[in-house]
C-alpha cells in the first residue's frame, strides 16, 4: 500500500482522473449494466471506461458483477464507500450548473 502525507493525495488518487467521477455520479442513480454506463459517458472510449471502472474496483468504490449468460451480463454498482462520496458528487454538480446559468 502506498503511503500518503497528505488525504486529499490519497482521495485524488482514487477519484481524480477526467473519467472516474462521472462513472460513480451515474452510478448514484443505482445498479447499471455496462454498456448503459457506458453511454451514459459518451466521450469516454472503450479501453478507457474499462481501465477506469477497473481501478475504481480495485479501490473498492463498485462492484463488478458478471451474469454466466450468452452475450455476457456485467453490472455496476456502488459499494458502500462509493455511496460516501454522494454529497460531494452531488455538491461538484451542482456547482457546474451555477456556473452553465
Amino acid at each position: 500500500m502506498k503511503e500518503y502525507y497528505c488525504a486529499l493525495h490519497l482521495t485524488m488518487d482514487m477519484i481524480g482522473n477526467k473519467w472516474k467521477p462521472l462513472v460513480l455520479f451515474h452510478l448514484l442513480e443505482g445498479t447499471q449494466r455496462s454498456g448503459v454506463l457506458q453511454r451514459a459517458v459518451p466521450e469516454i472510449s472503450n479501453k478507457m471506461f474499462t481501465q477506469t471502472v477497473r481501478e475504481l474496483e480495485r479501490d473498492g468504490l463498485l462492484e463488478r458483477t458478471v451474469y454466466p449468460v450468452v452475450p455476457p451480463r456485467v453490472e455496476y454498482q456502488l459499494t458502500t464507500l462509493g455511496r460516501s462520496l454522494e454529497p460531494i458528487l452531488k455538491s461538484l454538480d451542482e456547482w457546474g450548473k451555477a456556473l452553465i446559468r
